[in-house]
């Protein structure tokens, strides 16, 4: 897993260490397993937010885990063009390469820690599909998609693209030294990440040396949702068992607590987490297939409106060759 890393996190800044008689750590309030489910043009992924009632995942809406998988030449494959409206994808690649391309001009490759977050807004076609020299060569895959949803007087703006290289991360550690935090988008204890939100939302990828323990502060009003990437280890004040594609929720607090076991396997040597919470929209979700709104009408429009090419058209250069 090769995602952003230094040689020495003891030259990181370090957040604060709690203080226990002032902090309220959050409770795991539901831990579920993730299932397999099939993406794009037929590759795997683990559903992270499955069996989650919505009003838990606030202000997010679904979140697919892909790999960490090797695969051999020619099995590499994406999502070809597809539409979407009302809401953002954020894509984050640990291991392999995707190349995006939309039909507002949005484009760029992403790999070894880059995000590419695309805030579909008003609308827009989109392609996500590993370049041909990836595809030839086959190799490992590790990535994460995690889709935001958009206020009722955000769902109509201009489309926009962010290409967010994995360097830009801010880089954080525990007071030990047993951890190194990526903050992606929000910020941690004032360490703010390059990402820009319409939501107040807050998204780390956080390793966990084996043994070592992270309490990490959050924003009381934000929920907070951990997913695991690979390892073992436990969430909670109470130590509950957590592994590779599990997600645990937590309830009310102002701080997280997570543990990597002394012992990892061999493959997965440290605890990897994905990490991820916002402040609540707290309005109706109608929600189906690539569009996420607040009416099923407004759904019933998002069609129409993708059937009549008003959500964009894809560049000619890629259209099928016609007489």
């Amino acid at each position: 897993m090769p995602a952003v890393t230094v040689e020495d996190v003891l030259v990181l800044p370090r957040l604060p260490q709690p203080d226990p008689a002032q902090t309220r750590f959050r409770e795991v309030r539901r831990l579920i397993t993730a299932p397999l489910g099939m993406e794009g043009e037929g590759f795997q992924v683990r559903r992270g937010f499955a069996g989650i009632p919505m009003a838990e995942l606030d202000p997010f809406v679904h979140f697919d885990h892909m790999g960490e998988v090797d695969l051999a030449p020619g099995e590499p494959t994406g999502a070809p063009w597809h539409p979407h409206r009302g809401f953002e994808t954020v894509s984050y690649v640990m291991d392999g390469v995707i190349e995006h391309e939309d039909s507002n001009g949005g484009g760029g490759r992403i790999t070894d820690g880059d995000t590419q977050w695309m805030t579909a807004g008003a609308g827009i076609l989109h392609n996500e599909m590993p370049p041909e020299s990836f595809v030839m060569s086959g190799g490992v895959v590790h990535a994460t998609q995690l889709w935001v949803n958009l206020p009722r007087a955000q769902k109509f703006v201009p489309p926009r693209y962010q290409d967010i290289r994995g360097g830009e991360s801010a880089l954080v550690t525990t007071p030990d030294g047993g951890s190194l935090i990526r903050i992606i988008a929000g910020d941690i204890a004032g360490h703010a990440g390059p990402g820009s939100t319409y939501t107040p939302i807050t998204l780390a990828h956080i390793t966990i040396e084996p043994g070592a323990q992270v309490d990490l502060p959050w924003h009381p009003e934000y929920n907070a949702i951990v997913y695991a990437l690979a390892g073992a280890g436990t969430v909670g004040n109470d130590r509950r068992p957590f592994q590779m594609g599990q997600t645990a929720v937590f309830g009310p607090g102002d701080a997280l607590r997570v543990a990597a076991s002394p012992r990892q396997d061999s493959r997965t040597p440290k605890l990897d987490l994905y990490v991820l919470g916002g402040r609540p929209i707290r309005e109706p979700v109608a929600h189906y297939g690539p569009f996420v709104m607040n009416t099923r009408a407004e759904l019933v429009q998002a069609f129409e409106d993708y059937q009549a090419g008003r959500l964009g058209v894809i560049p000619a250069k890629h259209l099928p060759h016609t007489d």
